[in-house]
């Protein structure tokens, strides 16, 4: 059996490396395509080193673009390469159009498709991510899903019971894996008691209102406690465009993108994250840190519902008083999700075997 599989941002890497190594323990051939969607040092190339990813066999150097750009270069350069590979199954990760791209195109050639966290929804059609989860999912042969709210959205949707496993969280398989390294290490000096922010969604780090507003109460946060901001470079962009400073004095302090070890290591001794991403709503739901989620809604509902995090929406001085709370000792106690215990790439290789015969 050879297994290809497609990444091409950060998200993509955690998710991929549990699969990889798995199948490469049962002797499976295996092509590593990285379409090159993200390029930079610090948000890719450095996961594959942590993650003990082997080097991609190619990449297609794709760069950034408009979401249209940037999906129709990726199909343009992948099509030649599964022609050539000819594998018996495509691996696609997650929501990003790196994971669109290659469903399309696999779908056009009647080359089968895994989708590794498949079913997850937001409900809300702005999102593009939204759209990549949504055609992806109808285009796939087999649908790997985190939770079980994943399969009813995929039943919902007319999906056969027969194309969906439910397998867990393969981020939370690579968490586990990395949390001792990650408990050794503290990669910046911050003191017992801080606050974790990161901030990349177009939907907030592009409305500069919004955006300055937001600085100011981080800055009145980081009266209270220490507030550490790995920022991402969109969002480094914004800022600097906006004339908003990205060097700040007092409890606010900004500093580069991190390893996927070193933010990890942050995280799991933070008091309190506020983010807007996806993954982190989930790393945190296990590690029982509370998560305060500034967007208006989540495609990974069991992390409320389970576990540590509130979806605050946009609301910052809901999101003010609720940061108050938290340092005063008033927080949500979440629990672990079902099957999210470090052995669902074991549960997607036998899928993928049993498939074979």
């Amino acid at each position: 059996m050879h297994i290809l599989h497609v990444v091409g941002a950060r998200p993509n890497f955690m998710k991929l490396a549990p699969v990889y190594r798995e199948l490469a323990r049962r002797n499976v051939q295996q092509t590593l395509v990285h379409t090159g969607q993200h390029y930079d040092a610090n948000m890719s190339d450095v996961f594959f080193r942590e993650l003990e990813i082997p080097s991609p066999d190619m990449n297609l150097n794709v760069g950034s673009g408009s979401h249209a750009q940037q999906t129709a270069e990726i199909m343009s350069r992948f099509e030649p390469v599964v022609l050539r590979c000819k594998p018996d199954m495509v691996l696609v990760y997650g929501d990003v159009n790196s994971t669109v791209a290659a469903a399309l195109v696999c779908s056009k050639l009647m080359i089968k498709v895994g989708h590794v966290e498949a079913g997850l929804r937001s409900f809300d059609s702005s999102m593009p991510e939204e759209i990549n989860r949504l055609i992806t999912d109808r285009l796939s042969d087999l649908l790997f899903t985190p939770s079980q709210d994943a399969n009813d959205n995929l039943e919902r949707e007319g999906v056969t019971v027969d194309k969906i496993c439910l397998v867990g969280n393969v981020m939370i398989d690579t968490l586990t894996r990395m949390l001792p390294a990650a408990r050794t290490r503290m990669p910046v000096d911050v003191p017992e008691r801080y606050a974790l922010v990161t901030l990349h969604r177009p939907s907030n780090v592009d409305d500069i209102p919004w955006l300055s507003a937001m600085l100011g109460v981080l800055h009145k946060v980081g009266e209270q406690v220490p507030v550490l901001f790995p920022i991402h470079p969109r969002t480094r962009s914004r800022l600097l465009s906006a004339g908003l400073h990205v060097s700040a004095p007092n409890g606010l302090r900004f500093c580069e993108p991190l390893s996927y070890l070193d933010f990890l290591a942050l995280q799991a001794r933070a008091t309190l994250v506020i983010t807007d991403s996806g993954g982190i709503q989930e790393e945190t739901t296990y590690l029982g840190i509370p998560c305060l989620t500034v967007r208006e809604n989540t495609e990974r509902p069991v992390t409320v519902h389970i576990g540590t995090n509130v979806l605050l929406g946009r609301d910052l001085q809901q999101l003010l008083a609720t940061v108050n709370s938290i340092l005063n000792g008033d927080f949500k106690r979440g629990s672990i999700p079902p099957l999210w215990d470090g052995l669902a790439a074991q549960r997607i290789a036998d899928r993928l075997l049993a498939t074979k015969q």
